[in-house]
C-alpha cells in the first residue's frame, strides 16, 4: 500500500499522463482530478490513480479535491503538482482583447493558486511536503504575440516563490519547473516542421517533478528549474 499521497492537477494532458505514471511507478497514492468524467481503465491495477471530476478554477471544487487528496490516513498528502494551464497567441499587446489576457491568467494562475491554497493546511498538518508548479521558459525569455501567456506564467513563478518563503518554517517547499517546448502530439501537430529532437520529452520533465516532490530534494525550495531539453 502507498504510504503517501500526491495530488496531480492536469493529470490527463501530455505532460500530466507522464507525471501521473512516474508517481504511480514510485508507489505513491495519486489523486488526479479532471474536467470530464474519466474513462475507466481496462486494468486499473492495485495502485491506480484516484480520479474525480472537478473544475479547478472553482474554489469549492479545489477545496473538495484537496479533501480527497488528504483523505487517506494511511497515505497523508505530501505533494501537490500544479500542471493545469494553457497557451494562446493573440497578437501584440495592443491587439490582444482584455478578455483574452484575463483568460490566460484564469487558466494558468487561478487553478495553481486555488489548489495550493486548499492543500497547504493539509501539507502542514502532515508535517510538511512539497508543491511543484509549472511556469515556462517564456516567463524568463518572452517572445512576441503571447503577452497574456507570458504574464500568467511569470505570475505562477512569483506565486511559487511567495509560497516557498511563507511556508518554509512549516516544512513545506515550493519549486517551479520551466519547460521550453514539450514534445507532445499536440505540439507536433501545431509545429510539424520544427526539429522535434530538440524538444523536451514529458517523461524527462516528469522525473524532475518527482524528484522535487520527494525527500531527495529536501534542501531545495524557491527554485526555478529549467527543463529545456536542447531547445
Amino acid at each position: 500500500m502507498a504510504d503517501r499521497s500526491v495530488l496531480v492537477t492536469g493529470g490527463t494532458g501530455g505532460l500530466g499522463a507522464a507525471v501521473t505514471a512516474v508517481f504511480v511507478e514510485a508507489g505513491w497514492r495519486v489523486v488526479a482530478p479532471q474536467r470530464h468524467t474519466p474513462t475507466p481503465a481496462a486494468d486499473p491495477g492495485d495502485n491506480a490513480p484516484v480520479r474525480l471530476v472537478a473544475d479547478l478554477t472553482d474554489a469549492a471544487d479545489a477545496a473538495r479535491v484537496a479533501e480527497v487528496a488528504a483523505g487517506d490516513p494511511a497515505a497523508p498528502l505530501r505533494a501537490v503538482v500544479n500542471l493545469v494551464g494553457g497557451y494562446a497567441s493573440a497578437g501584440l499587446v495592443h491587439e490582444t482583447p482584455v478578455e483574452e489576457f484575463d483568460r490566460m491568467l484564469a487558466l494558468n494562475l487561478r487553478p495553481t493558486h486555488l489548489v495550493t491554497r486548499a492543500t497547504l493546511p493539509h501539507l502542514v498538518s502532515a508535517g510538511g511536503g512539497a508543491v511543484v508548479c509549472v511556469a515556462a521558459r517564456a516567463a524568463l525569455s518572452p517572445f512576441p504575440g503571447v503577452a497574456g501567456y507570458v504574464t500568467a506564467k511569470a505570475a505562477v513563478l512569483a506565486f511559487a516563490a511567495a509560497v516557498a518563503v511563507e511556508y518554509k518554517a512549516s516544512g513545506v517547499r515550493c519549486n517551479t519547473v520551466l519547460p521550453s517546448v514539450i514534445d507532445t502530439p499536440t505540439n507536433r501537430a501545431a509545429m510539424p516542421d520544427a526539429d522535434h529532437s530538440r524538444w523536451v520529452a514529458p517523461t524527462e520533465i516528469a522525473s524532475v517533478i518527482r524528484f522535487l516532490a520527494s525527500d531527495e530534494s529536501a534542501p531545495t525550495s524557491g527554485a526555478a528549474v529549467p527543463v529545456y531539453g536542447r531547445a
